[in-house]
């Protein structure tokens, strides 16, 4: 079970909202579609609203795949083709509703090289440190694959992180792996919240 954050929460000057890769491909009708991953939408759109309300930035990673990009089938990867630039699977849903000022990180955008972390050769970093983050709330998709590297990442670094566990879901290829994500994020240092945690 991962570390419970005390509740409510405060938010504070130094916490930042990021969103994983929410992207119509791995919706519903997606060529990856995560299963539930639609549900999460209104539980992110309440968390921006109380980020917005406070004044707090929001980040979004989305990947950014070329055509042909290695982590496709036809490429030898593993996963279908997806979030190619430009189409439809790539864009953010219409429904979620990310502020004007979102700062939007585009990952695994060279052909050859796949990243599942929003950090992984990104300039993420550098743009929470220049807006003084200190504490992460994490949501998106998928639990098991890119949230779990994010959040890894992130506390590597020495970011705070918390995952809000009613804003994510996972892929479970095998049963099981979006629980077994979510421990290995507490074991090193994640915390996990709900999103009516947050005031």
């Amino acid at each position: 079970m991962a570390s419970t954050a005390s509740s409510p929460i405060l938010l504070t000057r130094g916490d930042a909202l990021l969103l994983v890769d929410i992207q119509n491909d791995f919706l519903p009708g997606g060529s990856l579609a995560v299963p539930g991953g639609d549900e999460i939408i209104p539980v992110v759109n309440r968390c921006i609203k109380r980020f917005m309300a406070r004044r707090l930035p929001v980040f979004a990673t989305r990947d950014c795949h070329p055509e042909g990009h290695c982590s496709f089938k036809e490429s030898g990867g593993p996963w279908p083709v997806h979030c190619v630039t430009g189409t439809f699977g790539f864009e953010f849903p219409g429904d979620l509703r990310l502020p004007d000022d979102a700062v939007v990180i585009c990952k695994a955008d060279s052909p050859d090289r796949d990243a599942y972390s929003g950090f992984d050769g990104t300039d993420l970093e550098k743009r929470l440190r220049k807006r003084g983050v200190r504490r992460l709330f994490v949501a998106g998709l998928a639990t098991d694959y890119c949230v779990l590297s994010t959040v890894t990442d992130a506390l590597k670094l020495g970011f705070q992180a918390v995952l809000l566990r009613d804003g994510v879901r996972a892929v479970d290829i095998h049963e099981g792996d979006g629980d077994r994500a979510v421990e290995k994020m507490a074991g090193s240092g994640a915390l996990s919240a709900v999103s009516r945690d947050l005031s």
